[in-house]
Parts: C-alpha cells; sequence; structure tokens
C-alpha cells in the first residue's frame, strides 16, 4: 500500500467529519425535536460552524470552548458541542482532540447505526494520522466487524497492524484478504503482495517470503523480483555448485545477467558442459547488451567469440556421429547431453526428441538434471504446456526441483 493510498484513507477524516457539520448544528435540534437547544449554546455552536466552513479554525474552535463553558449541559447540547469541536479538529488536522470527539459521540447513544459507522470510519483515520496505530486497527476492526465497505479503510487496517509492529497479524489479514480475491477471481495487488512480503522477512518466515515473490513474479513478472528468487535460490542450503549453469541460464532469462564476468563465466561453463550453440548465443547477448566488446578486455571477449563460433562448427560437423554413438551406449546420457545441445542450437524439435529418447533408455546419472533440461527444450521449441507439466515432475533436494519450480513461473508466464 502506497503512501499516497494511506493519506487518501486517513483524509477521510476532514471529510467525514466536515460532512457531519451538516447544515449546522441546529440541524441536529430536527433530529432529536424534543430536545431544545438553548441558544446560549446554539447560537455559538452556529457561529463555530460558520468559521470553520471559511477555514478559520481558531477562532472556530474559541466559539465551541465558549458552548462548552455553558453550565448545566443537556445531554443533547454535550452531544452538539463534541460534533462541531470533532468536525473543526479534523478539519484544522488535530487529531488527538478529533479522536476524543468521535469517541465522546460514538458513547453518547445519540448516533443512528449509519452516522455511527461514519464517525468509526473517521476515528480510524484521526487515529492513523495521529500515528496511534494500535487505535487505528482497533477502529479499523470495529468499522468492518459493523459492515463498513470501504476498500481504503479496510486497508488502513492492516497498515496500521504493520506499522505497529504487529506483522503476524498484518500478514494473517493479507492472507485472508487475497482468499477472498483469489475466491472471486481477483489476483492480489502487488501492493498488498509486497506488504505480505515485508511482514514476512521481519517474522524470518524464509519460505512464507520466497512463496510470496514467486506470486509476485507470477502476476508481476519484474526483473528485480526474479533477480531476489534467484538470489535467494543459490544461497538454499544444499544447493549444488554443478547448478552453476543453471542459475546463469534462469539470470540470462529473467534480464538479471548484467555484468561483463557473468557473461564470459556462462558462456564459459557452456562451453566446458559441451553446449557451444548456448555459449554463442550467451557472448552474443554480451555484445548487444554492450557488455562485451568494449574497454581494456575488448580482444579478450573477440577471443572467447571466435572459440564459441569454432566450437559450434565443429559441434555441428559431429552431430551425427555423435548421435549414432550415444544411440549405441547403455544408458541415455549421452542422448540427453546431445539433445539440449541441438535445442540451444535451433533444433529444438529433433534435441527434445533425443532427450526423451535418452530419459527413457534410463541408466541416467540425474534422471532429475535430465527432466529439467527437457523441460527447458521443450520451452525452447514453444510446447510451453508440456514444458510446465515435466517441470512439475521434476523432484531432488539438490536444487534441481527449486531451479525447475522457477522456470515453470518462467514459462507459463512467458
Amino acid at each position: 500500500m502506497t503512501r499516497q493510498h494511506i493519506f487518501a484513507a486517513s483524509a477521510l477524516v476532514v471529510a467525514l467529519a466536515a460532512a457531519f457539520g451538516g447544515n449546522g448544528p441546529m440541524a441536529v435540534q430536527s433530529a432529536h425535536a424534543q430536545e431544545a437547544v438553548r441558544p446560549e449554546v446554539g447560537k455559538p455552536l452556529q457561529a463555530a460552524h460558520d468559521l470553520m466552513r471559511t477555514q478559520k479554525y481558531k477562532d472556530a474552535a474559541a466559539k465551541v470552548r465558549e458552548a462548552d463553558a455553558v453550565p448545566n449541559k443537556t445531554a443533547n447540547e454535550a452531544f452538539l458541542v463534541e460534533r462541531m469541536r470533532g468536525s473543526i479538529a479534523a478539519a484544522s488536522g488535530d487529531y488527538e482532540t478529533a479522536m476524543r470527539s468521535f469517541e465522546a459521540q460514538i458513547n453518547s447513544g445519540k448516533l443512528n447505526a449509519a452516522d455511527q459507522l461514519k464517525v468509526v470510519e473517521a476515528l480510524a483515520g484521526a487515529a492513523y494520522r495521529a500515528k496511534d496505530y494500535k487505535k487505528a486497527g482497533t477502529w479499523a476492526a470495529r468499522y468492518i466487524k459493523d459492515g463498513g465497505t470501504n476498500p481504503q479503510i479496510r486497508a488502513l487496517a492492516t497498515q496500521s497492524l504493520y506499522l505497529g509492529g504487529d506483522y503476524a497479524g498484518a500478514a494473517k489479514q493479507l492472507q485472508d484478504e487475497f482468499a477472498a480475491d483469489e475466491k472471486a477471481g481477483k489476483a492480489p495487488s502487488e501492493e498488498r503482495l509486497q506488504m505480505l512480503a515485508n511482514c514476512q522477512l521481519r517474522m524470518n518466515d524464509n519460505a512464507g517470503y520466497v512463496n510470496t515473490i514467486e506470486r509476485l513474479v507470477t502476476s508481476y513478472p519484474k526483473k528485480q523480483y526474479w533477480a531476489d528468487l534467484i538470489s535467494r535460490l543459490r544461497r538454499k542450503p544444499g544447493f549444488s555448485d554443478r547448478f552453476a549453469l543453471d542459475v546463469y541460464r534462469l539470470q540470462l532469462a529473467t534480464g538479471n545477467l548484467a555484468s561483463t564476468s557473468d557473461y564470459m563465466e556462462m558462456s564459459q561453463l557452456a562451453l566446458q558442459a559441451g553446449y557451444a550453440g548456448e555459449a554463442k548465443k550467451v557472448v552474443d547477448a554480451g555484445y548487444a547488451a554492450g557488455a562485451l566488446g568494449k574497454g581494456a578486455e575488448a580482444e579478450r571477449h573477440k577471443r572467447l567469440r571466435d572459440l564459441t563460433v569454432k566450437r559450434l562448427d565443429e559441434e555441428k560437423a559431429g552431430y551425427a556421429q555423435a548421435e549414432q554413438a550415444a544411440m549405441a551406449t547403455k544408458d541415455g546420457n549421452g542422448l540427453v547431453s546431445l539433445g539440449y545441445a541441438l535445442a540451444m542450437n535451433a533444433q529444438a524439435e529433433k534435441g527434445v526428441q533425443l532427450i526423451e529418447r535418452g530419459i527413457a533408455k534410463g541408466g541416467l546419472k540425474r534422471p532429475e538434471d535430465a527432466k529439467l533440461l527437457l523441460g527447458q527444450a521443450l520451452a525452447e521449441a514453444g510446447q510451453k504446456q508440456k514444458a510446465v507439466q515435466t517441470l512439475h515432475t521434476v523432484r531432488g533436494n539438490d536444487g534441481s526441483a527449486d531451479l525447475a519450480r522457477l522456470w515453470a513461473l518462467l514459462v507459463s508466464r512467458s
């Protein structure tokens, strides 16, 4: 929730209080005709109302004090004094006085249900503006319980819990809100998801935080959310170092591969893995992004580009022989590796077929890794639904399942 939205919600204090001024204090007398207002009370209140309309709040407050000083006020007269005092205080930004006045009105028993709901709404906003977040949350909750439907006050209730340090309470309200949104077919707003993520961070709820960021990348796939997820994945206990290239793949796909060293290292890792086509794509992307081909290392970058071209030519020339050799082996490891190399070199359909044959052949050193590569190859071939289905089957606690889950999120949004 933005500061702008909170201010809009709390500005209701002024708007509602002014509305309660009505056409002057005598308007209330008509609602309680049986209770006469003496002139010594009514006249200064009417004057206060007129002064408030011209924004002369100090003078208006003085007139209220004049009316309040009249001895032996009736309950109705005391109510009218509080009504005007609250209106002036809220309009002038004196929220402490406004809160006391609004509470007095609620406790007076002279408000009908509709008017009382308005005063409760104004009181919640006044408490928020006074930074009394506990009281703001209490009255916002009362407003909701009594049937109030203003979404700004609902947001203020959660924000008050958050600012008051009740992160668990705020998180629960947000999750309840999201459940209702999803039941109604609405996606949670980005701002509310951000607030939930902040609550979870403050509670050290890492699993909950990651889940919320994944929801953010699903509905609002911004680069910074992906960067956070990938960074946390890399630092996760038990995450295998052998997935360094896979992490770079996610960074490249989400626009988070930025530094010259990242492009250089990723391309070199791809070459070492036997994926010259992928290495060339990375080098080309680095040149296009301006990360390679410039500065003191420009010649080194050129040598790397030349190497990827040479290796790719050699790889292409050996595809047929490599396929025959892979088919002749007892296990499917060679087919999986060759299939991914083809998928990264504009032969995605053929690559998918070879990986699938390799998996079916069995004897794989790392079966879950093979399914992870198959999911990416399927996505490269444009078979997104099948890619997501395949990625959801990847298991393992060494990072393969985590990588597959993020790839599934990315493919489903592309």
